[in-house]
């Protein structure tokens, strides 16, 4: 795999309309995701500390990022997430570091853990995902461009 494949993942990420809501940062390498989520009161439930739903996105995106970085050709598809929430988040950045652990001709199952600023522990999440039909290409935001996207605001 090539540093541009990891360019190009992670610009076609950034592309994606969710994104300018959530304001994440990724960064890909063979194998592993890493994203960063800025903990905001737009993601907080009733009780002031960060909706369920920015750990899934945070652990689903990290690990779909860190299967993705082994298939070049097409779009991977998320099958399951089981994700365990060990402690509320209100502040800071949640980070969500993910890695591949087992990789077949038909499925993948990463591991993602997540951890706030003081590096405790947050969640954790498995996931399983399999090759899509979807090509990668410039129509889905996969490509390099001398326009860089702009950073989520």
């Amino acid at each position: 795999m090539s540093a541009d494949h990891f360019r190009k993942l992670e610009r076609m990420y950034l592309s994606a309309p969710i994104n300018q809501f959530f304001r994440p940062v990724l960064r890909i390498e063979h194998g592993r995701a890493e994203l960063r989520i800025p903990i905001r009161k737009e993601l907080f439930h009733a009780a002031h500390a960060a909706h369920g739903s920015v750990y899934f996105k945070a652990a689903d995106d990290a690990a779909f990022f860190a299967v993705s970085s082994l298939v070049e050709d097409v779009f991977v598809l998320t099958t399951q997430i089981d994700l365990h929430l060990l402690r509320p988040i209100a502040e800071g950045t949640l980070l969500a570091r993910a890695v591949v652990v087992h990789a077949s001709r038909a499925s993948f199952l990463a591991e993602a853990v997540l951890t706030d600023d003081r590096d405790r522990q947050v969640a954790r999440a498995t996931g399983t995902f399999v090759r899509g039909r979807t090509r990668l290409g410039e129509e889905i935001g996969y490509r390099l461009d001398p326009e860089p996207v702009h950073p989520p605001r």
